[in-house]
């Protein structure tokens, strides 16, 4: 456990010399990343995997605001900072991948490579798929009422929104604990609440070596915008497509993500 910015975050931390950060998103943990942190670990990585705040057994602080993305990277290099890491590549998957984008863009000392999946660069044109594909977003905001519908009958309406992909059961386990739920729906509602059109935020260009990654059976990102995330990126970009692969890439398609890691990252 290490204290960070105010709060106490749950990190495992194997391996060798190279660090590498792994960012999960939601409704995950560090557990995520179960099949990649040996492979990591064993080609001479220094695997770091925190619970990100309001997940896992990280701290859950109470409001909206304590999960705004400016929070999370403030405890991205809180960690770095505790661990005595001056500058690591980083890996970050669904709000890990947002979190992940922002970290190389504010503090770009601090990321060597970057590896972003299946979320694009926010600043990405969003397309009318991708609008369509985000209703639960709006659904998240309705604070109680989406607690509510997504416990109702064992979690029914949770179990259909995941369609089956990821560690379901895991998810429920940890999101029945008191507080988990809301603070875990507290990211959608501090970052992705309904705003009045306005003109986009001026962010510089990513520096850091960048690999985007989408899957197609991905039902909530759009690969579209993942393409199109390379013309904010300066420093070299590629983009793989993995065939076949739920949202969960990390685990539907591990022994690919795991040869594309050792091979941008080495």
């Amino acid at each position: 456990m290490l204290q960070v910015n105010g709060i106490s975050l749950h990190v495992e931390d194997r391996g060798g010399a190279k660090p590498v950060l792994l960012l999960h998103g939601w409704p995950d943990s560090g557990h995520l990343w179960r099949n990649q942190i040996p492979l990591l670990a064993a080609n001479g990585f220094r695997a770091i995997a925190p619970d990100l705040r309001g997940f896992g057994r990280s701290d859950r602080p109470d409001g909206v605001a304590a999960y705004s993305l400016r929070n999370a990277v403030f405890d991205v290099v809180g960690v770095l900072n505790a661990l005595g890491v001056d500058a690591a590549d980083v890996v970050g998957h669904d709000w890990g991948a947002a979190v992940a984008w922002f970290t190389a863009t504010l503090h770009p000392d601090r990321v060597r490579r970057l590896v972003v999946l299946s979320v694009p660069h926010p600043l990405a044109p969003p397309t009318l798929r991708q609008r369509e594909m985000a209703w639960y977003q709006l659904f998240f905001q309705f604070e109680g009422v989406a607690e509510a519908w997504l416990r109702h009958e064992d979690w029914a309406l949770f179990r259909e929104v995941l369609r089956g992909d990821g560690d379901v059961d895991r998810y429920i386990a940890d999101l029945s604990r008191p507080g988990a739920l809301t603070a875990s729906l507290n990211w959608y509602r501090a970052n992705l609440a309904p705003r009045t059109p306005g003109t986009p935020p001026q962010l510089p260009l990513v520096k850091a070596l960048t690999l985007g990654v989408w899957s197609t059976n991905d039902h909530y990102l759009d690969g579209e915008r993942m393409k199109m995330s390379g013309r904010f990126v300066e420093g070299p970009w590629r983009y793989e497509q993995i065939e076949g692969a739920s949202h969960w890439i990390p685990l539907d398609a591990s022994d690919r993500l795991n040869e594309l890691l050792v091979e941008w990252l080495g």
